[in-house]
């Protein structure tokens, strides 16, 4: 009786190595490759192919490796370039990507470790590459969408050569600085750069202060000039119109001319506080106060 049982133990352990051989399940996010003899034969799963569920093969000559169906990342590690115009630049990338021939992908790649080394490698030579024929100002800011764009074909190209079994959805430069050592004296630089620059500007600013200042000086002494000019003008005019009026009146009344001279006479010598005149009583200079304005 134990003899029976031990031999139906055997044989219901024997079956179970045998099912658990055959059958397997493959999720839908994943995709296995059916090895036979160290040969990848087939694809369960695979891209454009969705056959998820229950699945068999060949007991014990047939094995299963899975892989990832889902978009794959890769943070590749810092790497330093030599820009176009000579400068070093620690750039530092990820990718994203997918396993688009999952038994060419075996037959280069076999593991997601090996996978990565390789991707990462590619990553870092086009890098090297691209960056390379570039400034490091369109590195860092001006013509990073563009240079990234043409990392990321480089990559896409290298991979489909290498037969990777892979398709490259998308790369980005998520930093690129300067390293360590060299950004002291390149922020120097930039603020040597921008105090010459502010000096400049102070120096055109200065420059067009006195342009404007003398300008206006200018147009002072133009403005004074043609009102000076103006000013002599009328009064010449009515110095002119006063005479004109006095000789028409003198010749109408020479006796008004005679009484209107002394007037000016007697102002222009009594009109200062300090004049002293010795004149006779009957002097001729005095008759007009003597006889008024009727005098002869």
């Amino acid at each position: 009786m134990n003899r029976n049982l031990t031999v139906l133990a055997v044989i219901v352990v024997g079956l179970l190595i045998v099912l658990s051989q055959t059958f397997f399940i493959v999720d839908q996010r994943t995709q296995a490759v059916i090895v036979r003899l160290g040969e990848p034969v087939r694809v369960i799963n695979a891209p454009g192919d969705p056959d998820p569920g229950l699945k068999m093969k060949a007991p014990f000559i047939e094995n299963v490796v899975k892989f990832d169906k889902r978009n794959l990342a890769l943070e590749a590690e810092k790497e330093e370039v030599i820009a176009a115009d000579q400068q070093r630049l620690v750039v530092d990338a990820f990718v994203r990507y997918r396993i688009s021939n999952p038994l060419q992908y075996y037959r280069t790649l076999r593991d997601e470790r090996t996978a990565s080394d390789r991707i990462e490698r590619l990553v870092n030579s086009s890098l090297r590459q691209v960056l390379g024929s570039a400034a490091s100002n369109d590195i860092i800011s001006g013509r990073r969408g563009e240079l990234m764009a043409k990392t990321k074909a480089d990559v896409a190209a290298r991979a489909n050569s290498s037969k990777l079994g892979i398709e490259i959805i998308d790369l980005r430069i998520k930093r690129a600085d300067l390293p360590a050592a060299n950004q002291a004296a390149v922020y120097r630089r930039m603020q040597t750069s921008r105090q010459q620059q502010a000096a400049e500007t102070r120096a055109e600013g200065e420059q067009r202060k006195r342009e404007i200042i003398a300008s206006a000086d200018r147009e002072v002494a133009i403005t004074l000039a043609t009102a000076h000019q103006e000013a002599e003008t009328t009064r010449g005019e009515g110095d002119a119109q006063r005479t004109r009026l006095f000789a028409q009146s003198f010749g109408r009344d020479p006796a008004f001319a005679s009484f209107y001279r002394s007037m000016q006479a007697y102002e222009a010598s009594f009109g200062r506080g300090d004049t002293t005149m010795v004149l006779s009583p009957d002097s001729e200079f005095f008759r007009y106060f003597d006889r008024g304005p009727n005098a002869r």
